[in-house]
């Protein structure tokens, strides 16, 4: 049934009642100051969902508890105000109107000023808890939506710094990635293996510590070609400078940190990452010569990724080992290169980083860019160690 009247800056009254000639009562009284829909008992609940929903609701209650039962359990009506419009005077019956879900209770015969004040004050009530629900609403999105254009700063920023960096490295791999997918695999894998840590590796921190460490590669900025496309054991002189590319690539961010202010959280994974991805567990290697747990974890996952890369995508100057050879490689390192944690990980999560490798493997062109530069990076030294012309 429609309302009495049509105006939409009024707010909207349900008046329900079995006896035609008392809704038309209460429905005179209140025509002059809301909007007003008139039904019986049985077409209350259909008009109490219609749209635009009522405000209020004026129940003419009987002995039938059952209508103000279902107006309070359905998730659509149950957020409506009800007042309860009875001739029961009896306080066990006004309690039960309140259990029932009732926010107020009018007795008949009605007082005209009594009805137009109680349906005042609840509508009033009414409005200033939709204000507070909606404006709470409206703050819970905002935050949603400031929370996401924070975390697209981030990882634009991220995805910048590693491009960057990877044009010095290979412009044309897909080795960050893979780098990317690796990480959030192992991450998964140990926070499954270690209950101790699964509140750490949330699934949005290992989503941080995939964007986090396409910036392993950060560090070789500053190394020669002569270095980065070295597969030997460095000498004293190549280890100071892999050592010092490591320093100044914790510095480029630290200073990006300073930069961007209030925001460098996420940039704390990807500095631990850059600077401790070449420790190994046995305190074996470089910058600090850090030790078992010393090594922030990010760095450990990182130092076993990395070298999966290594082994497994395509060089044109190294033979390519089979991927069962590399799981045994890596294993075989447990308690000494890596963390033996982070190994068992590996071993549970090999099938997906196969499936990786596989999908997002380079194709010739990125290997020919590799073999190019390997070839200026001799031809280089070559020139450089000519004895000087008579």
């Amino acid at each position: 049934m429609r309302g009495m009247l049509d105006r939409p800056e009024q707010e909207l009254i349900l008046v329900v009642d079995d006896v035609l000639e008392v809704r038309e009562r209460i429905g005179a009284l209140l025509v002059g100051h809301y909007q007003v829909r008139l039904v019986a008992g049985d077409e209350a609940l259909a008009a109490a969902r219609e749209v635009p929903q009522p405000d209020l609701i004026l129940l003419g209650w009987q002995d039938d508890y059952a209508l103000c039962r279902q107006f309070k359990h359905e998730a659509q009506t149950r957020h409506i105000p009800l007042i309860l419009v009875t001739a029961k005077r009896d306080a066990i019956d006004e309690q039960m109107g309140f259990d029932l879900g009732a926010a107020d209770y009018i007795t008949k015969p009605i007082s005209p000023p009594i009805v137009l004040a109680r349906v005042r004050a609840q509508l009033q009530l009414k409005a200033a808890t939709d204000y507070l629900r909606d404006k709470s609403e409206y703050l819970e999105l905002e935050v949603k939506r400031r929370t996401r254009d924070i975390q697209r700063l981030q990882d634009v920023t991220i995805e910048a710094m590693a491009s960057v960096a990877v044009m010095r490295d290979n412009p044309s791999s897909r080795r960050l990635q893979r780098i990317e997918r690796y990480m959030n695999c192992l991450a998964a894998a140990l926070g499954r293996q270690q209950p101790a840590l699964s509140e750490y590796l949330s699934e949005e921190r290992i989503a941080q510590l995939g964007k986090s460490a396409m910036l392993h590669v950060i560090d070789r900025l500053t190394l020669p070609d002569r270095v980065l496309l070295s597969h030997g054991e460095p000498d004293e002189n190549d280890l100071r400078l892999l050592s010092e590319g490591v320093i100044a690539g914790r510095d480029a961010l630290e200073r990006a940190e300073r930069k961007l202010g209030s925001i460098t959280d996420f940039l704390s994974d990807a500095k631990d990452i850059v600077y401790g991805q070449h420790e190994r567990w046995d305190g074996k290697g470089y910058p600090q010569g850090l030790v078992g747990e010393q090594i922030p974890l990010s760095a450990r996952l990182m130092a076993l990724v990395g070298h999966f890369e290594e082994l497994t995508c395509l060089h044109p100057y190294l033979p390519l080992i089979s991927p069962a050879q590399a799981v045994a490689r890596i294993s075989a390192a447990s308690g000494t290169r890596f963390d033996p944690l982070v190994v068992l990980a590996f071993v549970e999560a090999t099938p997906e980083f196969l499936r990786i490798a596989e999908t997002l493997a380079d194709d010739a062109a990125a290997v020919g860019v590799e073999l190019q530069r390997l070839e200026d990076s001799l031809a280089e030294n070559i020139e450089l160690t000519l004895p000087p012309t008579s």
